[in-house]
């Protein structure tokens, strides 16, 4: 079976520096975050970024339980082309969103064990996310074997374990945030060799 070549989020970019370095490296995905966090961004903000982010990277923002209004007045700008929602919203609300929308959408799953990806597993999202249940940290990659779904593996993931993440899991993206950063902002070093590494793997 030939294998499709992984795919890269950088997530998290508040800084022209930060769209610059994703320009020059290139992954598939960038994540700017609308929900409350050190990285959080203004919608202000976010569309200046977009502007100078290469047309053939995909803009996705996250959202913890955001007013679905808000949401799409932001895809309808032009501001990102897919969705990421970290909340508690329902199955119900991502219908609704794809009702109204045909961007992609991304349910983030927080995973312990393989209960929990078993239950989001049926999800209407187009894509799962899987992360541990602490923001930022991993889980036992070997829970999201076979899971029959394509999925976005995040928490805890640096250029330093990007390569074994990637022949455990075999996912359809890898996500990383924090792992890419020294003193907090984003480090065009490490954002470099986590795509290097995971697309070498």
């Amino acid at each position: 079976m030939v294998m499709s070549m992984i795919k890269v989020k950088i997530c998290g970019l508040s800084r022209m520096c930060d769209i610059d370095t994703v320009n020059r490296e290139h992954p598939e995905y960038a994540g700017f975050v609308f929900a409350p966090s050190q990285r959080k961004v203004t919608p202000r903000t976010a569309s200046e970024l977009r502007e100078g982010l290469r047309s053939d990277i995909t803009a996705v923002g996250v959202f913890v339980n955001e007013p679905i209004d808000n949401i799409i007045t932001l895809l309808h700008n032009g501001v990102i082309d897919a969705v990421q929602l970290h909340g508690s919203e329902t199955e119900n609300y991502i219908e609704t969103l794809k009702r109204i929308t045909d961007a992609p959408i991304i349910r983030s799953a927080a995973v312990s064990d393989r209960d929990d990806i078993e239950k989001i597993r049926t999800s209407p999202a187009d894509y799962l996310l899987l992360e541990g249940r602490i923001r930022g940290k991993g889980f036992e990659w070997k829970l999201a074997e076979d899971i029959g779904r394509r999925y976005f593996l995040a928490g805890g993931l640096s250029p330093d374990n990007v390569t074994e993440a990637v022949r455990i899991t075999r996912p359809y993206a890898v996500d990383v945030s924090g792992g890419v950063e020294t003193d907090g902002q984003k480090d065009a070093e490490k954002i470099r060799e986590f795509v290097r590494r995971a697309r070498d793997a």
